[in-house]
This record gives C-alpha cells, structure tokens and sequence, in this order.
C-alpha cells in the first residue's frame, strides 16, 4: 500500500468539511469528553449534510472503521463508550 492511501482518512479526519474537530480529540482517554467535543463540533457546524446526531456518530465510527486493526484494545473500548455517551449527550437510547 502506498504512502497516499495509508494518509488519505487521517487528512479526512483533520480537513473534513461535515464538521470541525478540536484537535486530538480521538486520543483521549475520555469517552465523556470525546462525545461532548463531538456533540460540540456537529451543533456548531453549518456544513454537516444531516442531523448533528448523525453527523458526530458518523465522524466517531468513521475514525474507529479507519484504524480497524490497528487500533489497540484498550483505544477501542475508549472509542464504544464514547458511542454510548454520545447517545446519552444527544437523548438517544443507549445500546446494550
């Protein structure tokens, strides 16, 4: 694989046009903090194509798809948790 295609979701992820994303949020150990910047940055933007809901649960799997198996465990339990908060931020039910 080259260069090019291992960079091209990292550049979708900083230069998105659905949403600004504060910086580094996806590193964060978190979940609470990632779903609130998330809820944040989809509420506040005017170029989202759908519903700020959708459009932060959207950007989060996006990024979790993008790592696939590289991403390490530990990150990944982060990440589904920050779906759940997510849910609870926006009053949606919380998956079992």
């Amino acid at each position: 694989m080259t260069a090019t295609k291992k960079k091209w979701s990292a550049e979708v992820t900083e230069h998105s046009d659905a949403m600004d994303l504060e910086d580094h949020i996806f590193e964060s150990d978190d979940a609470k903090k990632i779903a609130s910047s998330l809820k944040r940055s989809a509420e506040h933007s005017h170029r989202r194509k759908a519903e700020p809901f959708q459009s932060a649960m959207s950007m989060l799997n996006f990024y979790i798809n993008r790592a696939g198996k590289n991403l390490p465990a530990a990150r990944r339990q982060v990440l589904e948790r920050a779906k759940d908060e997510l849910r609870v931020a926006f009053g949606r039910e919380k998956e079992d």
